[in-house]
């Protein structure tokens, strides 16, 4: 089974000011740089999904796919652009990211990839146990099948916005990532995110 790893950067950073969040330096890494090397430990080949200049990311040799559905669509739309890409690579499957959320599972292709096979789902995203909603659900944290990427695209071009309107009508398996400590799928969304991220950076040994 072929996979290919998909970098969500699509999102407009309002919360941080506008520009590339991802950019930002994170210990002397930019947060991209820091999500580039985690995923690369897990899959052959990648692919960013960003809109607007592609350059701006061209130091760190990825491809560089903008999303094909107008108008800031989402995440989803990413998914759509990523899935494209990987067709092209003939691959089966592809595992995203977001690209602000520099912390990931070190084992997240291992731990979906075991929900997939043991409920036979095209579809699995990722979860943390949560003390109020029980599990809480990181839908930019998935396992995708080439499969349904024509019934993606319709929906997309339907006017379906939201991960979860499109996943669970497809019966998406879930995997639950257990941690202690520090939230591996913390994400920086403002300045005093990022001030968290830096004070994380010892306990993921980064």
């Amino acid at each position: 089974m072929k996979v290919v790893g998909v970098i969500l950067a699509g999102g407009q950073s309002r919360r941080m000011g506008g520009g590339d969040k991802t950019l930002l330096d994170l210990g002397g890494q930019t947060v991209l740089a820091r999500v580039i090397e985690r995923l690369g430990a897990q899959v052959d080949t990648m692919v960013l999904n960003a809109n607007g200049d592609p350059t701006r990311f061209s130091k760190y040799g990825l491809p560089v796919v903008a999303d094909s559905i107008e108008g800031f669509a989402g995440p989803l739309a990413g998914v759509l652009a990523g899935m494209d890409w990987a067709y092209g690579q003939k691959a089966d499957y592809i595992v995203t990211v977001a690209a602000d959320t520099p912390f990931f599972p070190s084992h997240l292709l291992v731990g979906l990839q075991m929900a997939r096979e043991a409920e036979d789902s095209a579809l699995v995203m990722a979860m943390t146990p949560d003390p109020v909603r029980k599990f809480a659900r990181h839908p930019t944290f998935g396992l995708w099948s080439l499969s349904l990427r024509e019934d993606l695209r319709g929906a997309l071009e339907g006017g379906v916005r939201k991960v979860i309107q499109w996943t669970e009508p497809h019966g998406c398996a879930k995997m639950v990532f257990n941690f202690d400590g520090a939230d591996p799928f913390f994400n920086v969304n403002t300045p005093e995110d990022m001030v968290v991220a830096r004070n994380m950076l010892k306990e993921f040994d980064c």
